[in-house]
């Protein structure tokens, strides 16, 4: 799709009912919980929610047991357990160079979803505007709707995700409160450059916006590219909030334990919400991921490399069965265009293809106001952080039922 003209950003204060009404029924359930169940109605392979399939290191598994055992078992702070406060403040610096107090700095919350939540909360009134970039994860259009905010989108088109910088530049106004920032990016795999992020970071200021840094996918950056926090940008440690979790990691999405980092008076803000939707949990999966933070960097090296071969096998598989996919530069997710294979709804297209194909996907157009402005209306999301047996399975199932019309189209 062309670069030459500017769409207008959107402004709606909810998702359109639209745009996803083909996939989400009027009772509220989401494009992940209906595609989950699809997958398990048919025996279809499910590489559209992206939770791991197998666990994670044994030294965190070992070290929640061990909490367990230790008793470990009731309330934890309010803040988080101490031994995982230090953790997180402890890998801030030895990765990225941040200071970080474990005191002040840092909030452990049920994971990414709930810091998202408590911090759109504490710092969206009504009427406020966010900026965000499309495709946009669903539960930030949720959570935007929630605080009654107003959604200003900046399209990442497809197959570049480049960052379009008039489209950001009109999306703020003087209504702008916080910027909702996703990288490595879900679902397009981007990871944003220190270009774009200082680009970005130069109109928060200039509109004194508050950034939410969601960086979930932080470790699963891949070579040649790096993830860069958004709170190093220049003059931005002061407005920034850092949100990660311990469920890609690890593999232990199940265990929901995220947290927040940044400046005492941000991560104040978002506990003051916190603290009145779980209060706490987790105490000894709180453990578990402690151990995991504090693993060798052999362990994070070893795991982006093993993401990165899983990503080029589901990339060239579904080349081969007919899809024009693009490889991501991290995270867990491959868009691939069906347009190839005569789809022009990949809404529809998502429907049928477990029966067709026995694979689900998630489309993309799920994650957009407006599919045509970012090219994602015959795009699909695959997950590609499943088994290599199950990605080998899935490609096999994929090139048998579409690959001979795509070498004869």
């Amino acid at each position: 799709m062309s670069d030459s003209t500017t769409p207008t950003p959107q402004t709606s204060p909810a998702p359109r009912a639209g745009r996803r009404s083909a996939i989400r029924p009027a009772g509220g359930q989401t494009i992940f919980s209906r595609m989950t169940a699809l997958a398990a109605e048919t025996g279809a392979l499910n590489l559209g929610q992206g939770f791991p399939d197998a666990d994670g290191p044994d030294a965190v598994l070992a070290a929640a047991r061990q909490a367990i055992a230790d008793g470990a078992n009731q309330y934890p702070p309010a803040r988080g357990e101490r031994t995982l406060l230090e953790a997180i403040a402890a890998h801030q610096h030895h990765w990225y160079g941040l200071e970080v107090s474990p005191d002040t700095d840092v909030l452990v919350t049920v994971g990414a979803t709930e810091a998202l939540a408590s911090a759109i909360l504490a710092f969206v009134e009504p009427g406020d505007e966010v900026v965000v970039f499309e495709p946009t994860y669903d539960s930030y259009a949720a959570d935007i709707a929630r605080a009654g905010g107003v959604r200003r989108t900046v399209p990442l088109r497809f197959p570049d995700f480049a960052l379009d910088e008039d489209a950001l530049a009109a999306a703020f106004s003087e209504r702008t409160a916080l910027v909702l920032l996703n990288t490595p990016h879900n679902p397009t795999g981007k990871v944003f450059t220190a270009a774009e992020c200082a680009t970005i970071a130069e109109h928060a200021a200039r509109h004194d916006a508050v950034v939410i840094s969601d960086e979930v996918y932080e470790h699963l950056a891949f070579a040649p590219h790096e993830h860069m926090p958004f709170a190093r940008t220049p003059g931005m440690p002061e407005r920034t909030l850092t949100i990660s979790s311990g469920g890609k990691t690890f593999s232990a999405t199940g265990w929901k334990i995220g947290w927040v980092t940044g400046p005492a008076d941000l991560v104040a803000a978002v506990a003051s919400v916190k603290q009145f939707l779980t209060f706490a949990s987790g105490t000894p999966l709180q453990h578990g991921i402690a151990a995991g933070l504090c693993l060798p960097d052999a362990f994070f090296a070893e795991q982006r490399a093993e993401m990165a071969a899983r990503s080029a096998l589901l990339v060239d598989g579904l080349t081969r069965a007919g899809f024009d996919a693009v490889a991501p530069q991290g995270g867990y997710f491959v868009l691939a265009d069906a347009a190839p294979l005569g789809v022009d709804d990949a809404a529809e297209f998502a429907l049928r293809l477990p029966t067709e194909a026995g694979v689900v996907a998630i489309p993309a157009s799920v994650f957009c106001d407006d599919p045509d402005a970012s090219g994602m209306t015959s795009v699909l999301r695959f997950a590609f952080c499943k088994q290599r047996s199950v990605i080998d399975a899935a490609i096999e199932r994929l090139v048998d039922t579409y690959g001979r019309s795509a070498r004869t189209t």
